[in-house]
């Protein structure tokens, strides 16, 4: 029988003495299961902060499948935004990732703007919302990636406006590398996320894309200008980066350079990106989280940009709402995060080899991995 949707789905046997962490074990294994270069890039964070967003990248993992394997309705909507509600009230539902989101929200005093424009951003996908132009995407952006950037900032116990809008920036140009890549599979389940006003102009009708996206040619040319205005969306996010505190820094630096990548994959693909999902070898990912360890402190984007106006409502939220009096994480050893990104290369070696049979394993020196 099928379950309800929301209905909690079985969670492994917790120790019942201590709820908090077995809460976190939960999110954690969604964390695994769920994005990989989002677990790449946590490894680089300190504890405390890697495991704040576990809880909150959980809560949202939940909410994104609620609606897009469930029928969008109303209904769905109504219950995500009721344990929404319950979460801030300080009474979550008995399911693990509630509890730790609730947990989260309170100790880093993240307003409920964030967490409710992400689920309006799930619940224009659900309806198959289209954009006319940039700025409807930027608006569709900014609720389901660019909300994240935001919490993750304040994650990291910074509230600077400046250092709020880049991190939004960030969110954005993630989500613009996701549409690059993920543009021929949306086309053959019905989605378009092209603006449509590029479509016509490049002489493209939206409806005939769909019925044929394997042989429509263009799209590629489409999607390289997409990704130069993501690529332009890094740049300005570094100048954030720099903000936060050093501890954080390389994590955020990882997730900048592994999402920059997905462009480039598409690049090299060109046009037949369309067909073929891009995806960044483990070896590749290896060598941006070491190139994150070293990143330069001297950003190349505008320190005092203003945030994007379709992004200016978070930053806005965030000023409203009162802070916590807590402490954020403070820096952790290099030697540390090493061992880490050693324990991650080991694991994609591993996965790699599971999942390709033709993969032949070939110990190579951890040194010089960028010309592997």
């Amino acid at each position: 029988m099928q379950q309800p949707l929301l209905e909690s789905a079985p969670r492994p046997v917790l120790n019942r003495f201590a709820p908090e962490r077995g809460d976190l074990v939960v999110c954690r294994e969604m964390l695994r299961t769920g994005s990989r270069s989002f677990q790449a890039a946590s490894l680089l964070l300190p504890t405390q902060v890697r495991e704040a967003a576990t809880g909150l990248y959980a809560f949202c993992r939940m909410a994104d499948d609620a609606v897009d394997l469930g029928d969008g309705g109303q209904d769905v909507l109504d219950r995500l935004n009721e344990r929404l509600d319950r979460a801030y009230a300080g009474t979550p539902i008995d399911d693990p990732v509630d509890r730790a989101f609730a947990r989260v929200v309170a100790r880093y005093g993240i307003p409920k703007a964030l967490p409710a424009a992400l689920i309006e951003g799930f619940a224009w996908d659900a309806a198959g919302r289209r954009y006319e132009d940039l700025s409807g995407l930027f608006d569709y952006s900014a609720r389901v990636a660019g909300t994240v950037g935001a919490m993750m900032t304040l994650l990291m116990g910074v509230r600077d406006p400046g250092a709020l809008a880049r991190a939004a920036d960030l969110g954005v140009a993630m989500q613009l590398s996701n549409i690059a890549r993920d543009v021929g599979e949306d086309a053959r389940n019905g989605r378009i996320y092209l603006p449509l006003s590029w479509l016509r102009e490049a002489g493209i009708d939206p409806e005939a894309w769909l019925a044929d996206p394997d042989g429509t040619p263009g799209i590629d040319r489409l999607v390289r200008r997409l990704l130069k205005v993501a690529d332009d969306l890094y740049v300005r996010a570094e100048s954030g980066i720099v903000r936060l505190p050093v501890g954080c820094r390389p994590g955020i630096y990882a997730a900048r350079f592994l999402y920059a990548e997905i462009g480039r994959e598409v690049e090299r693909l060109g046009p037949q990106a369309v067909c073929r999902r891009a995806v960044v070898s483990g070896r590749r990912k290896l060598a941006l989280l070491l190139r994150a360890l070293a990143a330069s402190p001297h950003p190349r984007g505008p320190a005092s940009a203003p945030p994007l106006a379709e992004t200016a409502f978070l930053v806005e939220a965030v000023r409203n709402h009162p802070a916590p009096a807590h402490r954020h994480a403070g820096p952790q050893r290099l030697e540390d995060r090493l061992i880490w990104v050693l324990d991650l290369f080991e694991r994609l070696e591993r996965s790699e080899r599971e999942s390709n049979p033709d993969y032949r394993y070939r110990r190579r020196p951890v040194v010089g991995l960028e010309n592997t």
